[in-house]
């Protein structure tokens, strides 16, 4: 008798469950770990679906001569809760995305103009290195090292992809020499000299 009234329930719960479509957040409200609350499908458009923001080349006079322009939740709202998020790089000439990492996705690059050389290495230490050309796409597996240069005489660009609609970054050169370290335990963890050290340091901000 129990066993029939267990699966009758079951099978009320199941008939009156609801699967959404979509949930377009609503960037008025907090963000919880479970993503942003939902705009009412009635107040949601077309245009909602649409970001043109990876349209316009970033702003590469900077000290990587490079520029990422965010395709986040934060700026397209329709993202919430798909587990993908999207990114433009522009790199002038020389340009770099310095090593980093992203801990929470795996990562689609797909070259629209110049060369861009990039690569990743693996946990075994194994490099993987390719220059790109226009419609070329190469992955980077979820946490593992990466770059990308622009080792070309022109400016080149990429749009990117993200498995996350927060794939997390973590840049090496800052973690090791944008913080508060003591120089003396980045000599130790790194064996370069105390002067490289504090030179970076000062470049990118770091104390200690």
């Amino acid at each position: 008798m129990m066993r029939i009234i267990f699966l009758l329930s079951l099978l009320f719960a199941l008939s009156n469950a609801s699967v959404q479509d979509f949930c377009v957040a609503n960037l008025k409200r907090a963000e919880t770990p479970a993503g942003y609350q939902c705009i009412r499908p009635m107040h949601v458009k077309a245009s909602d679906f649409v970001f043109s923001g990876l349209g316009t080349p970033g702003n590469t006079t900077n000290i990587i001569s490079a520029a990422v322009t965010p395709g986040f939740v934060g700026q397209f709202p329709a993202l919430n809760g798909l587990g993908l998020s999207t990114a433009r790089l522009d790199l002038a000439p020389k340009g770099v995305i310095p090593m980093h990492t992203h801990p929470g996705a795996s990562e689609v690059l797909f070259v629209l103009d110049g060369s861009i050389t990039a690569g990743f290495v693996s946990s075994a230490n194994a490099v993987y290195l390719q220059t790109l050309k226009p419609g070329q796409v190469m992955v980077f597996p979820q946490g593992l090292l990466h770059f990308q240069i622009n080792q070309g005489k022109t400016p080149a660009a990429a749009f990117v992809t993200f498995s996350s609609a927060n794939p997390g970054l973590q840049i090496l050169d800052f973690a090791l020499f944008a913080n508060n370290l003591p120089t003396d335990l980045v000599v130790g963890t790194t064996f370069l000299d105390a002067a490289t050290v504090k030179k970076l340091k000062g470049v990118l901000g770091g104390t200690g």
